[in-house]
């Protein structure tokens, strides 16, 4: 039986990546996919586990080789998504997930229409503002450009299946953990597991 395959997104600063890492550390049947970028590693990041940190050159030949399920270019550096790397996985039987922007989505429904997508959304532009702040990662100007390009990613909300409001960790935390369940009790999934206990217990006894 194949995994399922899940898609987050979220404008940057909506907390995306810290929810996924919690639920990665609580929930040991889902697998992250890494996705490889052109973008320079940022302090702490580790080449295979953050990203695959490969140049423009060799991604752009990737590209053209049809290696990435979805791909994007994103403040002018690229990202993608290996496309054999997730099938293997689903195939053996794993759940993945792909933390990508919602085009990279769209293109992945496109490929995978049973895949669930989810949105992050952050509880207020205010509050996104003192996050992407606080990171101090990047400029003024910077800042103001990812604010206005938060508010074109939300007018996409309407795409996916599930919105989360990360207002509370703990709470948003509780709720995808939540969809990533209850899409394992899915009908046909649980027949195809369980199909030897549900042929005992149709059973009549002699």
């Amino acid at each position: 039986m194949s995994g399922n395959l899940f898609v987050v997104s979220a404008p940057s600063g909506a907390g995306k990546t810290s929810l996924v890492n919690a639920l990665l550390s609580i929930n040991k049947r889902i697998d992250l996919s890494v996705s490889y970028t052109s973008r320079p590693a940022r302090p702490g990041e580790i080449d295979g586990k953050d990203y695959h940190f490969v140049s423009r050159e060799a991604f752009l030949a990737m590209a053209k080789h049809g290696d990435f399920v979805e791909s994007a270019e994103v403040y002018g550096n690229l990202y993608g998504t290996s496309q054999s790397w997730i099938s293997k996985e689903m195939h053996d039987g794993r759940d993945i997930l792909l933390e990508i922007d919602w085009q990279g989505a769209a293109q992945v429904r496109d490929k995978f229409p049973g895949c669930i997508s989810i949105f992050i959304l952050p509880p207020s532009l205010q509050a996104l503002e003192t996050r992407l702040t606080g990171r101090k990662q990047d400029s003024a100007e910077v800042i103001a450009k990812r604010l206005q390009a938060a508010q074109d990613d939300i007018a996409h909300v309407a795409e996916f299946d599930y919105v989360i409001i990360n207002d509370i960790l703990d709470e948003a935390l509780h709720q995808l953990n939540a969809i990533v369940i209850a899409t394992g009790l899915r009908r046909e999934r649980q027949l195809a597991r369980q199909a030897s206990l549900i042929n005992q217990l149709q059973k009549q006894e002699k």
